[in-house]
C-alpha cells in the first residue's frame, strides 16, 4: 500500500474565530517542496472548503481567506449545503 504523501503546514494555519464560529484554516504543501500552497476551510462540522487554484505564497493563500471573510462572512462556510470549492 503506497504510503500518503506528509504534508508541511503554514505557521498560519490554525483556528480563526470570528462572530462566535470558529473554523480551522489549514494552509499545505507537499513536505520537502517548492509546490505551491494549498488552502483548505474545515468548519466545526467538519465540512470541507477547499481551493481549486493554489498560491505562491502562504501568506497569499491566507490573505485570500481574509478576503473571502471580509467579504462573505465566516458565516459563508457554514451556509452551503453543498461543498463549497472557491
Amino acid at each position: 500500500m503506497p504510503k500518503k504523501p506528509k504534508n508541511e503546514h503554514s505557521e498560519l494555519s490554525g483556528e480563526f474565530t470570528e462572530d462566535g464560529v470558529t473554523v480551522l484554516v489549514d494552509i499545505f504543501r507537499p513536505a520537502g517542496t517548492n509546490n505551491d500552497w494549498r488552502l483548505e476551510v474545515i468548519t466545526q462540522e467538519e465540512d470541507l472548503i477547499e481551493w481549486e487554484e493554489p498560491f505562491a505564497t502562504d501568506r497569499e493563500a491566507f490573505d485570500e481567506f481574509l478576503a473571502t471573510v471580509a467579504r462573505d462572512g465566516i458565516r459563508s462556510f457554514l451556509e452551503d449545503d453543498e461543498p463549497s470549492i472557491h
